[in-house]
């Protein structure tokens, strides 16, 4: 029987042990050319848990891990997880405040961190915050620095070689209710709230994603740039040590560096947000990649049209998945699969998971029945078990029945399948009408010269909100304002065209790589500020 057939009741540490007694030198990570076994990572990981807990590291204690996708991350993750630790993933391309912010509020006892990335010296950054953080105890950095270590900083590399042969504690865990990791959502709509995953949360959804793509060992798995998200530590590690299929490690965003390791590495899986193929598109017309290696492609994070899914099906991969994807749900809660109509899987996001319910409520809390647009909520499995230290949020967001509250609109037709309309907060009220942005995005992602297209509101004295379409375009295309407002007139209510116009080289970023909403707001509004004054 498969593993991730027989993952019930089991914690993370034991599904890698099972893994790495039965398949010791199967290829787990694929870094830069290096290929590092389950087995290995095993070993490893037991050398760093027994280095933790000798610095008094134990279960329940926060561990936050601020590095690229490495094999330092995966090792330590599955250090903390043997130590019944809590696991607190963080992107390295947070800013000082939002790290300390997110580091005070997690409570981290130690941080293990890369010395360098993205430009950032992390060592000065911790000098600086160390002293900022009562709680955090110890630093540890991955690096090749030749530096001067203290009693609270150390090097990754020294605790592997000082923990080897030694012995740690042995944890007793309830996967279905002690917390394996917090991760921080993107904050889109406000001031990130850490989500409490169990053991249990992230596995039976990890599992049952990977059933549903039917992964295996023979797979190669290319497309997870960040391990701080919920589809990255969920389908990218842990999916990854159910199937045993083999991860392709890589550190940049680019569609172009994705094609180039899917050709190189003869990658069969391709994961991503609905971004990355679509300037996979572009970039695979400019560069004729042999790409031939792909069997699955899936996309999650993002609304994906129904001409970009037929576009990836003619010119990237044949099997192109999409998936509703939520932090709070531990990933994937609905997918689209091969079986499913061709009407379905271009315009749904399919059915649930196996053990996820879905229900649509009305503004009143109350249910509406099938073929109806309301608030999606979520039950099953992988729904959090709270907002770390935010119990009226979490009162707010998680029904006395279960129901997650997503915050998206939605509709659940009459043969299970889950229909997107939009985000319940990101509704646009222009001049007392409701405009979703995804309606809009749609329409603008058809025009020959966008790239990349996101809509936002604007306040506006006489609308109330006026709609903003801000457009990345295809280099070298040239495209005007009204061109763009008369391609959405074609197909669009008059309420509903973009009342303003702006092109920019790229957008502001969340954390997951998604369009950052409120920051395109704010700059918009800062510009129409400046040329009011």
């Amino acid at each position: 029987m498969a593993l991730f057939e027989r993952v019930t009741g089991m914690s993370v540490a034991a599904c890698l042990a099972n893994r790495a007694t039965g398949d010791p030198e199967r290829a787990f990570l694929l870094h830069q050319d290096e290929l590092i076994t389950f087995g290995q990572v095993d070993t490893r990981s037991d050398a760093l848990a027994a280095s933790f807990s000798s610095l008094g590291i134990e279960a329940g204690d926060r561990v936050a891990l601020i590095l690229p996708p490495c094999p330092e991350f995966v090792v330590s993750l599955f250090a903390a997880a043997k130590l019944g630790a809590v696991v607190v993933p963080l992107n390295p391309h947070l800013t000082k405040p939002e790290l300390q912010y997110m580091l005070r509020h997690s409570e981290a006892v130690v941080a293990v961190t890369a010395e360098e990335h993205g430009g950032e010296d992390f060592l000065s950054l911790f000098d600086e915050l160390l002293p900022q953080l009562p709680e955090l105890q110890y630093v540890v950095t991955v690096g090749e620095e030749d530096l001067w270590y203290d009693d609270q900083i150390f090097q990754f590399e020294d605790l592997l070689s000082s923990g080897e042969g030694r012995d740690y504690p042995q944890v007793d865990l309830n996967p279905r209710e002690d917390t394996f990791a917090i991760l921080y959502t993107a904050g889109t709509m406000g001031k990130p709230k850490g989500v409490e995953m169990t053991h249990g949360n992230l596995l039976e959804t990890a599992a049952g994603t990977a059933r549903s793509l039917d992964l295996g060992p023979e797979d190669r798995v290319i497309g997870v740039t960040g391990f701080f998200h919920v589809f990255g530590l969920g389908m990218g590690i842990l999916g990854s040590i159910l199937s045993g299929s083999t991860l392709i490690l890589q550190t940049g965003f680019g569609a172009a560096e994705t094609l180039a390791l899917i050709q190189r590495h003869r990658a069969t899986v391709h994961f991503g947000v609905p971004t990355l193929f679509s300037t996979g598109l572009f970039e695979q017309e400019e560069a004729s990649l042999d790409l031939s290696s792909l069997r699955l492609a899936l996309a999650a994070g993002g609304p994906a049209s129904d001409d970009l899914r037929k576009a990836v099906e003619r010119g990237l991969c044949e099997d192109f998945r999409v998936a509703y994807s939520l932090t709070e749900c531990a990933s994937v809660a609905c997918i689209t699969r091969p079986e499913d109509p061709p009407e379905k899987r271009h315009q749904t996001v399919g059915r649930p998971l196996p053990g996820t319910e879905i229900q649509v409520f009305d503004n009143d809390g109350s249910p509406l029945p099938l073929e109806s647009v309301g608030e999606i909520a979520l039950r099953g499995p992988g729904v959090m078990s709270r907002y770390y230290r935010q119990p009226q949020d979490t009162r707010r967001a998680v029904r006395e029945d279960g129901f997650f509250l997503t915050g998206d609109l939605g509709m659940l037709d009459d043969e299970g399948y889950l229909h997107l309309v939009g985000r319940r907060r990101e509704v646009i009220i222009r001049d007392g009408f409701s405009v979703y942005p995804r309606e809009v995005e749609d329409r603008l992602q058809l025009h020959p010269a966008v790239r990349e297209a996101a809509v936002v509101g604007i306040p506006d004295e006489v609308l109330g909100e006026a709609v903003c379409a801000c457009i990345v375009p295809i280099e070298g295309a040239i495209v005007t304002g009204p061109e763009v407002v008369d391609w959405c007139r074609v197909t669009l209510a008059d309420y509903k065209v973009p009342d303003l116009v702006r092109f920019l080289d790229d957008f502001p970023r969340t954390g997951n790589g998604k369009p950052g909403r409120i920051e395109l707001a704010r700059m918009v509004r800062a510009e129409l500020t400046s040329r009011e004054g």
